[in-house]
């Protein structure tokens, strides 16, 4: 039974086994991406953890018959079910395989207590057709063995946090057909960090690329927390066509005096700047549409720029799933019954300067 699966031996056919987190980061990998190194702690691992200690059975019974829109009882019932997961001991031989893939992951990238990135990745998560993504914990610049495998746990346990059980009870997903695997993936070092569209997400527009990014980790821009710089590029010719630079006040960053990842006032000199040089945002939208390529779809990706590695090495993508919203939605023919890739063909075309003589 496999534990562990190291994310370049991952793929989209790894899905039940690593979660759609996981398998769309093996995915690109194999497909090119500079893709952070890391492992999945697998949904074996997951699985072997409730059904040896017990608690399997309790956990589904505790569930039957729950009312998602009686917040009072669904509170109850998803701590209870939690702290049911976070209070069983983790067997050795699961242990021991979580240590020895992080000990590997610090050997491979020269460091000794490799920061890392702890992520949940359920089985449900990042499918065209839902939007499960972030309904799980996340536990950013986590630092040694022991606490690598207390915030597995905690994972494990957010796979019932209220909103995901509400979620999968009106979306009819069945919570014992919903695993859970964990994503253990080295920290970027962020400069900049933000998210990415391969469309527009206001108008469905697949010939726009549109980024938001603002200084340090990207969650000040996944959570709503700072207004963000906004770049809307064609994706054909690589110009911009907006370019907004905000004022982020705040930037997500590791404090090393408190030994976790805070939010803190960014300097006042950089807070009007631009977070991304031109060349950073082209060679975004360059890997941008790779990625949309080699899913054959629009997506929905996160980034961050490492302030430690010089450009492009530096630039990262730490998660893409599909966009869930224009996905669904039938692609017709627009103006005078052309496609909207026509038009973008039409609008190139017309940037070309063909010489005299």
């Amino acid at each position: 039974m496999a534990y562990i699966l190291d994310f370049k031996d991952s793929d989209k056919d790894s899905l039940p086994l690593v979660g759609g987190k996981n398998a769309s980061l093996g995915e690109m990998i194999k497909a090119g991406i500079r893709v952070p190194p890391g492992f999945a702690v697998t949904t074996n691992s997951y699985d072997l953890i409730i059904t040896e200690t017990g608690i399997k059975d309790r956990i589904y019974d505790a569930l039957l018959g729950l009312d998602p829109s009686d917040m009072t009882a669904l509170n109850a019932v998803a701590e209870e079910v939690q702290n049911m997961i976070k209070g069983v001991s983790i067997s050795n031989s699961i242990r021991d395989a979580i240590r020895e893939a992080y000990i590997t992951l610090c050997e491979s990238c020269g460091v000794e207590n490799l920061p890392v990135a702890v992520r949940s990745s359920a089985t449900a998560e990042d499918l065209p057709t839902a939007s499960f993504a972030g309904q799980q914990e996340t536990f950013l610049w986590i630092q040694g063995v022991d606490k690598v495998i207390e915030s597995v746990q905690k994972c494990w346990a957010s796979l019932f946090t209220p909103r995901a059980v509400s979620y999968r009870i009106k979306n009819d997903f069945p919570h014992e057909k919903v695993l859970i695997s964990v994503g253990i993936q080295k920290m970027v070092n962020a400069r900049a960090a933000g998210v990415m569209f391969t469309l527009n997400p206001v108008n469905g527009d697949r010939s726009r690329c549109v980024i938001e990014g603002s200084w340090g980790l990207g969650e000040t821009v996944v959570s709503g927390s700072v207004n963000p710089d906004k770049f809307v590029i064609d994706k054909v010719v690589l110009e911009f066509s907006e370019k907004t630079i905000s004022e982020k006040h705040i930037e997500c960053v590791f404090d090393p005096e408190k030994g976790e990842v805070v939010n803190a006032d960014v300097d006042p000199e950089i807070q009007g700047q631009c977070c991304l040089a031109d060349q950073e945002v082209v060679e975004l939208v360059k890997v941008g549409k790779r990625i949309e390529t080699h899913y054959g779809q629009p997506m929905d990706i996160e980034w961050a720029i490492d302030k430690d590695l010089d450009f492009p090495e530096g630039l990262f993508i730490v998660q893409a799933r599909p966009e869930t919203v224009w996905n669904q939605r039938e692609v017709k023919p627009t103006l005078g019954k052309r496609t909207g890739y026509q038009l973008l063909m039409q609008r190139a075309m017309t940037r070309i300067k063909i010489p005299n003589g």
